[in-house]
């Protein structure tokens, strides 16, 4: 991957992950490509880092899995010689509420979105420091108790950031971005997307762009760590009793029913 600093971005396959994977590699980043299961998905984001010139390469591992999770930074640095940055992408986002709630999908919650982000900062700071940025949301300045186990988990990799920065400085610089609705997701329809992205002060909310754009920042802004940078059109600035996709279809209701 020649002499390029070198960022690693979990769940750069597709959607928000590939817009930063793209943007960085056009700061002159070389970018290790995390997936999953989107084989197919991360080569094409390879392929379109490298039609631009740039460089890329492919890595998979499910991080819900400690071992996989904890053996994928080493293998970055392995392939590619060095690692300057980590991109916590990669989530999971099933609804659940109250109601529903239980232990088990608050720890596919916690597997997917919270623990990872600590092993991938420590693995950096083992490796010889860089930045962290963690995808966050908006919703932890605007709480509403739709996607329990989801809100609680970014909630907890909140926390974490400001920790991680405190525990692993001056090595280590750990900053957040809390998107607001970027992209069609759940069982959100298009339409309703179209509306929800337009309950915002500003009238829109978050591109995958803006996002890539504000990690690129961050990465970029050796006096920054502990802090979150909300790109979200100003969603948190409006008090919202359910999750936008809700209340898109106008049920503004509260949606736990308790026996």
């Amino acid at each position: 991957m020649d002499s390029r600093p070198v960022a690693l971005v979990t769940g750069g396959a597709q959607r928000i992950g590939r817009a930063i994977a793209l943007e960085l590699a056009a700061a002159g980043w070389a970018v290790a490509v995390h997936y999953r299961g989107s084989a197919e998905q991360a080569d094409e984001t390879v392929a379109m880092v490298r039609s631009a010139g740039g460089s890329a390469r492919c890595f998979p591992a499910d991080l819900a899995d400690e071992a996989q999770c904890e053996a994928l930074l080493p293998a970055v640095r392995a392939a590619c010689a060095r690692v300057d940055a980590v991109v916590n992408n990669a989530s999971l986002f099933e609804y659940d509420d109250v109601a529903s709630f239980g232990y088990a999908a608050m720890e596919a919650h916690w597997r997917a979105n919270t623990g990872p982000a600590i092993v991938l900062a420590r693995a950096l700071a083992r490796a010889g420091g860089g930045v962290v940025v963690n995808l966050l949301d908006q919703k932890l300045w605007n709480p509403n108790p739709d996607y329990l186990s989801y809100t609680l988990s970014k909630a907890a990799l909140e926390a974490a950031t400001t920790l991680l920065a405190q525990a692993l400085a001056p090595g280590v610089r750990v900053c957040g971005v809390a998107p607001g609705v970027t992209l069609l997701s759940g069982e959100m329809s298009g339409s309703e997307f179209n509306a929800a992205h337009r309950m915002t002060p500003l009238q829109r909310s978050s591109t995958p762009q803006d996002v890539a754009r504000a990690v690129r920042f961050l990465i970029e802004s050796p006096a920054i760590t502990g802090t979150t940078l909300l790109v979200d059109g100003g969603q948190h600035l409006q008090p919202q009793a359910r999750d936008v996709m809700f209340l898109a279809r106008g049920d503004r209701e509260p949606h736990a029913k308790l026996p």
